[in-house]
């Protein structure tokens, strides 16, 4: 299926990585469902003209609100979703080293608190997508991981164990869902330049990656963009349970 003929789902997608994602989606032609939960509904609304998108405010660990979401989705472009990004973060989760617990002050309580936000987000995002998919017999979930979970440089103990868990469950949901004409594939990106989880991340980290990054630059939420179009795209149609690295070369796989 072609990007512009697709139905896609962004979650998390009302600003950063998400948003950048779902612009890049619209630009190619595809039909976007803008998933937000904590972002100020005014706003989205804003954003959701200015894109010609479907805005939808829905937890993604809660199974029920993922379902209406779905169901609203078909109402509105009478057309299953084919596409699910799932991106969303759950928490105010902020990139700085400085300020996350070292091993000695970790609860388990952060660490079920990523899983639930990325693993239970999306089982339920998949689960919800099936029926759709199966009846479009075609689909793709695209899932956004990091490079931390490679090379692990800053003690993300909790976020990084829930990305490595997430790359599991899309290798075994590669091998699950492939027969049904559905790929499940990773992007997983370096630090991005710049989006409100990365705010707080002190100016010399930035010039520190930049230098010893073959590319010498830090990774854009549209850099990362490119490589989630590319799997979703019918040049990927062979592609399952792959991850991509995009962080200008830092972490080579």
């Amino acid at each position: 299926m072609k990007l512009e003929d697709q139905i896609v789902l962004v979650t998390g997608s009302s600003r950063g990585l998400g948003l950048a994602i779902a612009r890049a989606f619209r630009a190619e032609g595809a039909n976007v469902v803008l998933n937000y939960y904590s972002s100020e509904e005014g706003a989205v609304s804003v954003l959701a003209k200015e894109l010609d998108a479907f805005a939808f405010r829905a937890d993604v660990t809660q199974l029920d609100e993922v379902k209406d979401l779905f169901e609203a989705a078909l109402r509105h472009f009478r057309k299953p979703i084919t596409t699910v990004v799932n991106n969303a973060m759950v928490g105010n989760f902020a990139f700085n080293g400085d300020a996350r617990p070292k091993v000695a002050e970790l609860r388990w309580s952060d660490f079920d608190a990523q899983i639930k936000g990325f693993l239970c987000g999306t089982l339920n995002t998949t689960q919800a997508a099936l029926p759709g998919f199966e009846n479009a017999g075609f689909g793709r979930i695209i899932n956004i991981g990091s490079n931390l979970f490679q090379n692990p440089v800053v003690p993300y103990h909790d976020y990084t164990a829930a990305k490595g868990a997430l790359l599991a469950f899309t290798r075994t949901c590669a091998a699950d869902l492939g027969p049904k004409r559905i790929t499940v594939n990773m992007v997983s990106g370096g630090l991005l330049q710049t989006t409100d989880a990365s705010a707080s991340t002190p100016q010399a980290v930035f010039d520190q990656i930049r230098a010893v990054t073959p590319l010498r630059k830090v990774t854009t939420p549209e850099d990362m963009a490119g490589a989630v179009l590319f799997f979703a795209s019918p040049w990927a149609a062979a592609v399952t349970g792959q991850q991509i690295v995009v962080d200008g070369g830092l972490v080579m796989n």
